[in-house]
């Protein structure tokens, strides 16, 4: 399926902005790169946009991406993706929602606005999903690896 690979070239223009140029020597200005699955397999599946959500390229795999557009599209996807990974919760306000979490991530601490219940969901195995008030995505890799005071306070929501 990689049938799109050798016929463009990525780069970036002065103001930033990631450009394909495909095939045809069409210019699309302002592309951004999708992983097809973020969290389960992050390495498999990448597709290049255009501004209106059509996939103008598409990898099977990172490792089949020539090694200065990966260096591209992993700089636009680290500024799209971020997902700060829950270390530890070390408090929440109420058993009830909304509710407000304090919490230790990879990025360090802070605090988050849990409004229900349906905003933790399971993505894959013991993988959580959290989704605060204002939309920020958290990620808890394995539930069952938390420590025991995190385990006990997110098992008050599940």
């Amino acid at each position: 399926m990689n049938h799109y690979q050798n016929l463009h070239t990525l780069e970036r223009d002065a103001l930033g902005r990631l450009i394909l140029i495909d095939a045809s020597g069409v210019r699309h200005v302002g592309v951004y790169p999708v992983r097809a699955f973020p969290i389960t397999a992050p390495s498999a599946g990448i597709s290049i946009m255009d501004q209106s959500g059509k996939e103008l390229c598409w990898f099977d795999a990172v490792s089949v991406i020539p090694e200065l557009e990966l260096d591209l599209i992993e700089a636009e996807m680290a500024a799209r993706e971020f997902m700060p990974i829950i270390e530890k919760i070390t408090k929440v306000s109420t058993f009830a929602t909304p509710s407000i979490w304090d919490i230790e991530t990879d990025r360090g601490p802070t605090r988050i606005r849990l409004k229900g219940e349906e905003d933790i969901r399971r993505i894959a195995g013991n993988t959580l999903l959290i989704a605060d008030s204002n939309g920020l995505q958290f990620l808890i890799k394995d539930a069952t690896r938390l420590d025991k005071v995190s385990k006990k306070l997110l098992d008050r929501f599940r």
